[in-house]
């Protein structure tokens, strides 16, 4: 029960950051909830593998490359996802902070409600 209102909550993330930035769009509700599960998919099963693919250069870049990885994983689904559209690596990257800070605090004011 409690993935599925973090998937929502990422859903309600995803609708006011395309709502926020310019080079973000998706087209509805329910297009959000599909960037939502599809983001959670795609972190879930191709995120290991670029991160284990590119150790090497993350290493070199003290961590800093696996903003670039969260960036593709979100040009990925653009990709997969008709409804939802990022202009480019850039908004990708701004989109995926924006993103994870927006989960931090969603999560962080949960965990205080119970």
């Amino acid at each position: 029960m409690n993935w599925i209102l973090k998937l929502l909550l990422t859903a309600v993330a995803v609708v006011v950051l395309a709502k926020v930035l310019p080079g973000v769009e998706v087209s509805g509700y329910l297009s959000a909830v599909i960037v939502a599960v599809v983001l959670a998919i795609l972190r879930l099963v191709v995120k290991p593998i670029l991160v284990v693919l590119t150790f090497p250069v993350t290493v070199i870049t003290l961590g800093l490359f696996l903003l670039i990885i969260n960036a593709i994983i979100i040009l990925l689904a653009d990709f997969f996802i008709d409804g939802f559209a990022v202009r480019n690596i850039w908004w990708a990257l701004i989109f995926s902070l924006l993103l994870s800070f927006l989960q931090s605090l969603l999560h962080s004011l949960l965990s205080k409600e119970k």
